[in-house]
């Protein structure tokens, strides 16, 4: 793959079709901005960096953005790049298409910041930091993170509304982790995520991208 061309082969489309929950039609405009990326790449690469990714609008704006890409990216480098089938397979996961089991599935990976299965206290203080922000003005202090993770509202005093409304999806962030934690152990596996999340109808219209 190479230039800025945006036609597939007609069997290598349809392969492609057959792979993922994506159309004809997204899956050429997804060829089509792949290429373009790949034109900011210092000479020929089958892979797009991650800081070039990243400057796609639709994933800019997600505080999950470089776990999303870390997740999807298969290289051996461990550098969140990402080939044009990673792509493929990122927007797949996120399209109105996709299945509950495939969106918790990669939900649940992205959350896992240390990849080691589940989601535990460590994973939920990055996650409360990619959500309110990791600026210093942003950022929690140790008794706000404290609070928000032991699920105790913390004071509102002297935050502005941005922040404020930040700590309010986390809350409600937290409060569905909390309650995936069946067997009470601190920890939440994958069964036990899927299992909340399947009871919460708006994560499928929330977890998505769209080019």
């Amino acid at each position: 793959m190479g230039g800025t061309a945006s036609n597939l082969p007609k069997e290598l489309l349809s392969e492609y079709q057959e792979l993922t929950f994506l159309t004809k039609q997204e899956i050429n405009e997804a060829h089509k901005k792949f290429c373009q990326l790949q034109a900011r790449e210092n000479g020929p690469n089958e892979r797009v960096s991650m800081q070039n990714i990243l400057t796609l609008p639709e994933l800019k704006s997600n505080p999950f953005r470089e776990r999303v890409c870390h997740v999807f990216s298969t290289s051996d480098r461990k550098d969140g790049s990402l080939s044009f089938e990673d792509f493929l397979d990122l927007l797949s996961a996120f399209s109105d298409s996709a299945t509950l089991e495939i969106k918790s599935h990669y939900a649940f990976r992205i959350f896992d910041f240390d990849d080691d299965g589940t989601l535990d206290s460590e994973d939920l203080k990055k996650l409360v930091n990619c959500l309110t922000g990791e600026t210093d003005d942003a950022r929690l202090t140790l008794e706000e993170m404290r609070q928000l993770i032991g699920n105790v509202s913390p004071s509102h005093r002297g935050q502005t509304a941005i922040r404020s409304a930040s700590l309010t999806q986390t809350r409600f962030l937290l409060q569905i982790l909390e309650e995936s934690d069946i067997d009470k152990d601190g920890t939440v596996n994958l069964s036990e995520f899927q299992h909340v999340i399947s009871r919460s109808p708006d994560f499928v219209s929330s977890f998505k991208i769209v080019l």
